[in-house]
């Protein structure tokens, strides 16, 4: 696992700088502290760095960036591709041969041998690489079918730059920080910017399983940018659960053997849910020594499950460590989420994530994850909700009746009818009601999941010059029935540019590698086939996994309430944070970062000190943002 970043200078420029290139790779210094190497190709202004975290041949043999044997090629490259060794094979027929035992060097020959386009298909793993062309002139940007990896990048009349992290862009001088409003909105209203869009103007997250080529020859010139994967979405009529059983099982076992292999020493995360004890089971089942695992808890009702992740590490005989989370401790982590997130992201588990992979860190250079079981396997409790309410929108004459009104004539009417809601300002009950109406007057599935899963309704009433543009989930397809459509909407929104990101940057700034099994993209093609039925059985989500996992644990340590994993933020906010975030929430703050109307957001954050309604939603993505404004832009 590494990190990268380059440039190019447009003709009217001064020659790429080498100490430029050593600066920007210096801001992700955390994502390779083994080593860091640059390239420099004058023909065409460009230079790349990369930060080194050695896992696979530790010698400088791996050291990038590299260049193929013929020299055509040159890369930077971040991630690890799992099934390089049956490709080295495939290339060595072919009369290839390899100095090192990475598997980036074997990356470069098989672009030589194949080409690009058709090199992509057959890599196994998570990735995103810069790759030069010095036939072609062409430079290629290249991200992971499931986002696991990050790339960003900007484009700006002669200017190109790009990189793992934002923050290596910002070292760039030729960057240009300009906060784009409509992005902010997008945080409002999902805690996280969706891809392709970014905090900054002119700069963008390439989309997972998504390429760019650029003509350096005419670098103010659009990109080509195309998608390489798409998997097929349609139901497998003749699985059953026992097919379905076997072949998921005999495929997690050779994916988790892969990812197991590693030059430095390795764990998993572990939090005793089904996802995470699944892929530990897996693992334990594969290991002559005890798995290393790792989980935090919190001494709070209904945000432990460190209790469960140590009886199922008992169970399964792994080496556990725990640790527990005071709200000290997460005021310790709060001042550094603005550099770890170089851009403002809202998810409040980032907080404990990067607690254990601090923990993590201490023991191992790698840790395998279960994420992405609850998208792939319809394990959320708000699919089979959602479901019902879309079913059942429009019944009722007084349901009908109320969706024709307009929303300060409902919210009127609730304010009153509801003795409990009085405390509430009629603000922020229209906005409730203007949730509602959505919803109810939604087309399709697609539309009423994508504003269910909205924080604040109408994020452009909030932020000054924001407007809507379209992103991801305007675009997701229709699928066969409700439930598997939030699970399409999420697996090409939430799970890449929040799970994943949180995930990565947690890690990352621990100098740590994830990996995760269940997002190896052929297990992906398989749970698309899965029909609901199969995926939803007797009242118990992600029956495919859990069928799996009590072969090897018992359903009592299993089968409980899922808890998520999040700090208890809206108690936080009322008391330890109570200070934190009334500094970032004040009409003085507010009106320096000038990027937001304040009213709205003070009654917001009145109303979740003064009553019981949590706002604590609504309230940490402004935080997010104003931290991040203070450590970037003031």
């Amino acid at each position: 696992m590494c990190g990268y970043a380059g440039y190019v200078a447009g003709p009217k420029k001064a020659a790429v700088d080498e100490t430029v290139l050593t600066a920007m790779g210096h801001a992700i210094r955390a994502r390779g502290p083994d080593d860091q190497g640059t390239w420099l190709y004058p023909a065409v202004n460009l230079g790349f760095v990369h930060q080194r975290l050695a896992i696979q041949d530790l010698s400088p043999l791996g050291a990038q960036p590299m260049a193929s044997a013929s020299e055509r090629y040159a890369i930077a490259f971040n991630g690890e591709i799992y099934n390089f060794l049956h490709l080295r094979n495939e290339l060595k027929q072919l009369g290839y041969s390899f100095k090192g035992g990475s598997d980036t060097e074997v990356m470069l020959a098989a672009f030589e041998a194949w080409g690009v386009e058709q090199t992509l298909p057959r890599l196994v793993g998570m990735f995103s690489f810069a790759l030069m062309d010095t036939i072609e002139h062409q430079l290629w940007l290249v991200r992971d079918r499931l986002g696991e990896k990050p790339l960003y990048y900007y484009h700006h009349d002669d200017s190109l730059i790009f990189g793992s992290e934002l923050k290596a862009l910002m070292a760039c001088p030729d960057f240009q920080k300009a906060i784009n409003p409509d992005a902010v909105a997008l945080l409002l209203k999902h805690n996280y910017i969706p891809a392709p869009h970014c905090i900054f103007l002119n700069t963008f997250k390439l989309e997972p399983a998504h390429w760019l080529r650029f003509d350096l020859n005419n670098v103010q010139q659009s990109p080509i940018k195309q998608c390489y994967w798409k998997p097929d979405l349609d139901w497998d009529s003749q699985l059953t659960q026992e097919s379905l059983h076997q072949t998921l099982e005999s495929l997690l076992d050779q994916v988790i053997a892969d990812q197991m292999i590693s030059d430095a020493p390795l764990g998993a995360f572990l939090s005793g849910g089904v996802d995470s004890s699944t892929i530990v089971a897996l693992m334990q089942k594969q290991s002559r020594q005890p798995v290393r695992t790792f989980s935090v808890g919190f001494n709070v009702p209904g945000y432990n499950e460190a209790e469960h992740a140590k009886a199922v590490a008992q169970h399964l005989g792994t080496a556990h460590t725990e640790f527990y989370v005071e709200a000290k401790d997460a005021l310790a982590v709060i001042p550094k989420l603005p550099e770890i997130y170089d851009e403002p992201f809202a998810d409040s588990s980032q907080i404990p994530t990067f607690i254990v992979s601090q923990l993590a860190r201490q023991h191992v250079t790698v840790a395998l994850s279960g994420d992405g079981g609850d998208e792939l396997f319809a394990g959320y409790s708000r699919y089979p909700q959602y479901d019902q309410t879309f079913n059942h929108r429009r019944t009722g004459l007084a349901k009908q009746l109320l969706s024709r009104l307009p929303s300060p004539a409902m919210a009127f009417m609730t304010k009153y009818a509801k003795a409990n809601q009085r405390p509430l300002p009629l603000a922020l009950i229209e906005e409730k009601v203007t949730r509602y109406k959505k919803a109810f007057n939604s087309d399709n599935a697609r539309d009423f999941y994508r504003e269910q899963v909205s924080f604040w309704q109408d994020p452009c009433a909030v932020v000054k010059g924001a407007k809507p543009i379209p992103y991801s989930l305007d675009r997701v397809q229709i699928r066969q029935d409700n439930i598997s459509t939030f699970q399409w909407c999420d697996i090409n929104s939430y799970l890449p540019d929040d799970i994943l990101t949180k995930v990565d940057r947690a890690a990352m700034a621990n100098s740590l590698e994830t990996r995760v099994p269940l997002l190896d993209h052929r297990v992906v093609e398989l749970s698309l086939r899965v029909p609901t039925t199969l995926n939803m059985r007797d009242g118990l989500a992600k029956t495919p996994l859990r069928k799996i996992l009590y072969q090897y644990v018992p359903k009592h340590l299993i089968e409980r309430e899922k808890q998520g994993f999040a700090i208890p933020k809206a108690e936080w906010l009322r008391n330890e944070l109570r200070e934190w975030a009334e500094g970032l929430l004040s009409e003085e703050a507010l009106a320096k970062s000038n990027c937001f109307y304040p009213s709205l957001i003070r009654q917001k954050w009145s109303a979740h000190l003064n009553t019981e309604h949590d706002y604590s939603f609504h309230l940490w993505p402004i935080l997010m943002f104003q931290s991040w404004y203070r450590e970037y832009m003031e």
